[in-house]
């Protein structure tokens, strides 16, 4: 795999958490950033995956699910909400839920427990800000940014921020090796 143009890649600390800038060119790219990320994750973690429809959510989500080691194909979970996927191994599964098309917060997702399933897995939730926030205050919250119209642009630049005790003293710039 070609090496990101993440050297353009710095962590800061954010005014709320610690945070890394990655450049990724490719999709291909996103899903070896999720791989990376992987590495990072442990059971209980919640991860937020907020950008532009196309931006590569479900991609980056689809290397967490090569790098955590689960069964089934990561898809977007838009109409069923949610997809659990089992690890193969002895990792937390995954699970993935897509709250595009659901309006209010917590409330409106209780009906998926992810509360109940947070302690023994993976939870990431694309669309997630402002929905799922009140399930733990350590949570990791990924921005992707792309650029919009009628483009056939494949660099996207992820804002990569870590919430809370978990990530305090985390060297997210590892993400961009």
């Amino acid at each position: 795999m070609e090496a990101p143009a993440a050297a353009h890649s710095q962590a800061e600390s954010a005014q709320d958490g610690v945070s890394a800038q990655i450049t990724v060119n490719s999709p291909e790219q996103m899903q070896e950033l999720g791989r990376r990320l992987a590495e990072l994750l442990r059971a209980g973690d919640l991860v937020m995956l907020n950008g532009e429809l196309g931006a590569g959510k479900t991609t980056l989500t689809r290397g967490l699910g090569v790098g955590l080691g689960v069964r089934g194909a990561v898809t977007s979970p838009t109409f069923v909400i949610a997809r659990v996927h089992p690890s193969l191994g002895g990792g937390p599964p995954l699970v993935h839920v897509d709250a595009y098309r659901l309006g209010g917060g917590l409330d409106e997702m209780e009906d998926l427990d992810l509360d109940v399933s947070l302690s023994d897995s993976v939870i990431v939730v694309e669309w997630g800000e402002g929905k799922v926030e009140e399930l733990t205050e350590d949570r990791l919250h990924l921005v992707i940014h792309r650029a919009v119209g009628d483009t056939t642009d494949e660099v996207r630049h992820v804002t990569v921020t870590g919430l809370g005790r978990r990530w305090a003293a985390a060297d997210l710039t590892v993400l961009a090796a």
